[in-house]
């Protein structure tokens, strides 16, 4: 199912929207050096937002230009010489003026594949349901407000089937300088590559991905001097500060049981989201504790003791929170930092609303560049779609046969 603007008794998302709701500006394209590239970008973003069905290279093709024009396509998605890097920042740029992002928020996708030759392709881990899945797994980092929410910069995780494999390497394209990293550090390069050189301002930084060490995140962010609140799970080891709370044991025990056990840290919250659409009201508790966070193995420096603020969301669950975040921003008050952990929710619900009609989990490729340049153009196709107050619900697309949802990791 396609996209569609919303009617003119509904006002849309951002700017008015323009006579032609899907004008795709020059701006986004203007680091493309020829001609016949920023048209064809331009061309690929619309058959983005009016493809029915899954936007694959084909079905794009065949909205934009009919069949003679596959090949072309094609070529300009997995073999052209266009720098997908321009793109995002130009992108990045905008949302902000969209979004006004009150933080980025870093997700995590699991997008599940039949087969094995689509690039990045392994089996992946999913730890909130015990499972492991066939697909890709990617890295995405999205300019986020109460209101909406739009992503700008993605990053796929290449395991080291893929990167030791000269054969399966060559044919996927995938660069020289490519390695295999950690899941901390994709969550870190995809923000903090932005953070660094693209000239936005630095914002607090979510990161709502389940199962990274939290010392090797914390750290990571705390060299780069960006806020983090990130989610973590029970079992990470922490301390009381004893600096601010007097008659702890100094000992690391899990979350888990620090939440449990001091109850006398818990506070009941409310307020009223910005966007006028609903308010909270709930129990929350808040902790002053250390993390630590080990140097990684060959890298000097040892062991940095960081104070954060744990905090436990108890949401609708009476016996344990329903979510544990851990934050280095012990300054800002404490709604305000529930608030901004509330934004992983409009990124799921855009994920599912905009950016599952734009295509960003259809590109079928074996191509590292085709799948970069395709999750950036559909990604300013989302920004489109938002500027125009256009989005669907899920229940509403009828995906082909086979086709499975992508998972939250």
């Amino acid at each position: 199912m396609q996209l569609s603007p919303v009617s003119s008794e509904e006002p849309p998302f951002g700017h008015p929207s323009p006579a032609d709701p899907w004008d795709v500006e020059p701006e986004f394209f203007s680091s493309l050096t020829r001609n016949d590239q920023r048209r064809m970008a331009e061309q690929y973003v619309r058959g983005l937002l009016e493809a029915e069905g899954r936007k694959t290279l084909r079905n794009v093709a065949e909205q934009i230009g009919g069949k003679a024009l596959q090949q072309s396509v094609h070529h300009f998605i997995t073999a052209s010489s266009w720098n997908w890097a321009p793109v995002r920042r130009a992108l990045a740029r905008r949302a902000e003026e969209e979004v006004r992002p009150q933080a980025w928020v870093v997700n995590s996708t699991v997008i599940p594949k039949a087969g094995v030759h689509s690039v990045g392709v392994d089996q992946q881990f999913l730890p909130h349901l015990g499972q492991t899945v066939n697909g890709q797994r990617a890295f995405s980092v999205w300019s986020a407000s109460e209101r909406v929410s739009v992503p700008f910069n993605w990053s796929l995780v290449l395991s080291r089937s893929w990167l030791e494999d000269p054969a399966r390497r060559s044919r996927a394209h995938i660069p020289d300088a490519s390695r295999a990293i950690s899941l901390e550090e994709h969550a870190g390069a995809v923000a903090l590559e932005a953070a660094d050189s693209w000239g936005l301002r630095r914002r607090p930084v979510v990161v709502d991905v389940e199962g990274l060490d939290a010392g090797a995140t914390v750290r990571r962010f705390a060299r780069a001097g960006v806020p983090l609140i990130m989610r973590i799970d029970g079992t990470t080891p922490l301390r009381v500060d004893g600096a601010l709370l007097q008659g702890y044991s100094d000992r690391e025990v899990p979350a888990q049981n620090l939440i449990g056990s001091m109850k006398r840290m818990r506070r009941q919250v409310e307020w009223s989201d910005t966007s006028g659409t609903g308010s909270y009201r709930g129990v929350v508790s808040a902790i002053p504790v250390v993390l630590s966070c080990p140097a990684p193995a060959g890298v000097p420096g040892g062991t940095h003791h960081r104070p954060m603020l744990l905090m436990g969301d108890w949401g609708s669950s009476d016996r344990w929170p329903s979510r544990m975040w851990l934050t280095d921003s012990r300054r800002l008050p404490l709604v305000t930092l529930l608030r901004l952990t509330r934004l992983t929710g409009v990124v799921q619900r855009d994920f599912a609303e905009i950016s599952e009609h734009t295509g960003i989990r259809d590109f079928a490729g074996r191509s590292f560049r085709g799948w970069h340049r395709h999750v950036t153009l559909a990604s300013v196709a989302h920004l489109i779609a938002v500027r125009a107050g256009a989005r669907r619900v899920p229940a509403q697309r009828r995906r082909a046969a086979g086709s499975a949802a992508p998972l939250c990791a």
